[in-house]
């Protein structure tokens, strides 16, 4: 497949008393998407500043397309796109107005440009509201006029820091849609998400973070390999919730904070495991009102390598002036 498209070795970054990242290291290969999962404040985000050259490293080796990102960041940025976080677009200019300033920014010339923003605004749904200012949108239509803008220059190298953030599930799956399309077209992807269900129909390779350090990569399937294990969720009446617990731990790993509505959840390896847990119910006389069984997702690894599942709010704050002023040094 040739040489990575980004690559990160030993990566470090700190605030002050605050360690962002840790030594991280991982590659991407060309068009292909990584998911970069991990807590709140993981330092997914403070990765993606340092590959954008929005944030220095303190130490480290970056690369994006073979060039060094702290050596050459202007190189880096003419060939990258970013959707951020919180949408990069100025409310005082409409939808086509803001992409024809992205194009001027990436030095593309003004026809180009001007085709461009009629297509990108075709493709993201938003033709009718193109000549209307910004500050009519809603918080979906802005997002997605963000990735718009980040398509602007047809860059080879694509960084989306949890881009469907705030969508209807509709929109979502059309941001989706629009990512295979250009991972299909060559594209290199870079992706941090909150969606584990995002992560796992999108990413060819995932790499988990916590404390700045990576704890985990592979594939979806690899990574939930890992577990190995069935889960059998079983809902019961609120008084059995006890004694359910009890029954079950005698055949299983109960998973706390798991537990289904009125009901718990148990691991157990296979088909035995489940014949298991039915026989340990019959012999509590536990009356059961639901029982499902599924294979292992990538919500369940999450919750067993950082020890709880996913934050729905943002992880890191959006960038800070000092921040900004580091992109034009």
């Amino acid at each position: 497949m040739g040489s990575p498209a980004i690559v990160v070795d030993d990566v470090q970054k700190r605030f002050e008393t605050v360690v962002a990242l840790d030594g991280v290291s991982f590659e991407v290969a060309p068009g292909t998407v990584l998911g970069l999962l991990g807590p709140n404040g993981a330092g997914k985000t403070t990765a993606v500043r340092v590959l954008t050259t929005i944030l220095r490293a303190d130490a480290g080796r970056t690369e994006v397309l073979g060039i060094d990102v702290a050596r050459h960041p202007q190189s880096v940025r003419l060939r990258i796109g970013l959707a951020g976080q919180y949408a990069a677009v100025d409310e005082s200019l409409t939808g086509r107005e803001n992409l024809r300033m992205v194009g001027r920014l990436c030095h593309v010339d003004a026809d180009t440009t001007e085709e461009r923003a009629r297509r990108l605004l075709e493709r993201f749904g938003l033709s009718d509201a193109g000549d209307r200012p910004l500050k009519t949108y809603s918080g979906g239509m802005r997002r997605r006029l963000d990735l718009a803008a980040a398509l602007v220059n047809r860059p080879p190298v694509l960084f989306l820091d949890e881009p469907t953030t705030g969508l209807d599930p509709a929109a979502r799956l059309g941001m989706w849609r629009v990512i295979e399309e250009l991972v299909a077209d060559g594209t290199t992807l870079l992706l941090t998400t909150q969606y584990l269900e995002e992560a796992d129909r999108l990413a060819d390779n995932i790499v988990v973070i916590d404390h700045g350090k990576v704890i985990a990569e592979g594939t979806a399937a690899e990574l939930k390999a890992r577990i190995g294990s069935t889960f059998v969720e079983v809902g019961v009446a609120p008084e059995a919730v006890a004694r359910t617990h009890t029954a079950l731990a005698a055949v299983g790993h109960v998973v706390e904070g798991t537990v289904v509505p009125e009901g718990i959840a148990v691991q157990v390896d296979g088909g035995r495991g489940v014949v298991a847990v039915v026989r340990a119910l019959d012999a509590a006389g536990i009356e059961v009102d639901a029982l499902t069984v599924r294979e292992p997702s990538l919500d369940d690894v999450f919750l067993e390598l950082t020890g709880h599942a996913p934050k729905d709010s943002g992880e890191e704050s959006a960038p800070t002036g000092a921040d900004l002023r580091e992109v034009v040094r």
